[in-house]
């Protein structure tokens, strides 16, 4: 639930990263299902080119609402279609990290 917060280290596979300039990513957590990372306090970014990678993560994993205005900003981020934007109506509940240490593998 929202409230719910975790202390952990993950091993995962980068789904997709932010294309502006690397500020946060999506990971695959298994069934369909994924999560965004963000980086404390803004102080690091990920290689754009980090699809796909192997990425291990420390932080606090957590279970949030987004709202409508940042879904849309994240899909620009992510370079969709303005279609794909558009067709963001309803706020999700979605699972979070806030890293405060990333290793991609080479």
């Amino acid at each position: 639930k929202p409230t719910d917060t975790l202390e952990i280290k993950v091993v995962s596979k980068i789904v997709d990263v932010c294309q502006k300039k690397g500020c946060w990513m999506n990971i695959d957590l298994g069934s369909g299902k994924t999560a965004l990372v963000r980086f404390k306090d803004y102080g690091f970014f990920v290689p754009k080119n980090a699809s796909e990678s192997e990425v291990i993560l420390h932080g606090k994993a957590f279970v949030e609402v987004t709202p409508i205005s940042d879904l849309k900003e994240y899909a620009k981020d992510a370079g969709k279609s303005q279609a794909a934007i558009d067709s963001i109506v309803a706020p999700e509940t979605n699972y979070s990290f806030m890293a405060d240490g990333v290793l991609i593998a080479k």
